[in-house]
């Protein structure tokens, strides 16, 4: 395992504070592809929004939330990561063989439940748009969600996972396989981005049904912007740039926050 000497940032870290410095630029883009232009690159990363209203429609009930063709705008893409980072090839088979396992302690459960699922939550009250990209040199995978919620729930949530370093410190889980975890749970500083933001970093150590030993770590962290919600996992059995979550998240809040505005601006 390396790390960049010291002074230097990770590539993946450098181009998101760039991406960072030219957000505004990019939603500008961004503002007139929500109409009649066609759309940049960026706005058409690889998406797959579940549960999703008609683009162009907003939710009944939801005042000025993002429309779908918003949400979509608001994810961040490839090119805000930078190398070695592109797009998924699909689910991590530690998905199914670390993550989904059981536990006696109620609120220790809902946080491995809701780190197989990613439904951290619930189920959105308006659109809904995700997208998932690879670490080629560390084999570690970024999901990246945004989605409406109602922002009383979401600062429950926010409350409830910063109670789990002291509620959930450390645990073990038995996995669906027969295996154990030994679960190790801490905080996890974000940028003061948004109007309420909480990470966490979770370690699962264990074994193999051949033994070998295993190290899955996982950064796990949400923000809310207004009515709506970024969620992140950032994971991998390797090497997980902390950097990269928090400048992930500071680049889309960012993204996210000019979106809002725009579209208030056409109301």
């Amino acid at each position: 395992m390396t790390h960049p000497p010291a002074g230097r940032r990770a590539p993946g870290a450098r181009a998101l504070l760039t991406s960072a410095l030219s957000v505004t630029a990019l939603l500008a883009t961004a503002a007139c592809s929500l109409q009649d232009e066609p759309r940049p690159r960026w706005f058409s990363a690889s998406a797959t929004p579940t549960g999703a209203s008609p683009a162009g429609e907003r939710p009944a009930g939801s005042g000025a939330g993002l429309t779908q063709a918003q949400a979509q705008a608001a994810l961040i893409t490839a090119v805000d990561l930078g190398e070695p980072w592109g797009p998924t090839r699909g689910a991590r088979t530690w998905r199914d063989g670390l993550l989904k396992g059981t536990t006696e302690d109620r609120d220790c459960q809902r946080l491995l439940d809701a780190l197989y699922t990613e439904e951290l939550f619930g189920t959105p009250a308006g659109p809904r748009a995700t997208v998932a990209f690879d670490d080629a040199g560390t084999d570690a995978q970024l999901r990246y969600h945004v989605a409406a919620h109602p922002p009383t729930d979401v600062d429950r949530t926010l409350d409830w996972l910063k109670s789990l370093p002291g509620k959930c410190g450390e645990f073990t889980a038995a996995t669906t396989r027969g295996g154990v975890q030994a679960v190790q749970v801490s905080d996890t500083r974000l940028p003061p981005v948004g109007d309420a933001r909480q990470a966490l970093r979770v370690t699962l150590a264990g074994e193999t049904e051949e033994g070998e030993l295993t190290y899955l770590t996982m950064d796990l962290a949400a923000v809310r912007v207004g009515e709506e919600t970024i969620t992140l996992t950032n994971a991998g059995l390797g090497e997980v740039d902390e950097e990269v979550t928090r400048q992930t998240v500071e680049v889309g809040a960012q993204r996210l926050s000019e979106i809002r505005k725009q579209g208030r601006a056409r109301i």
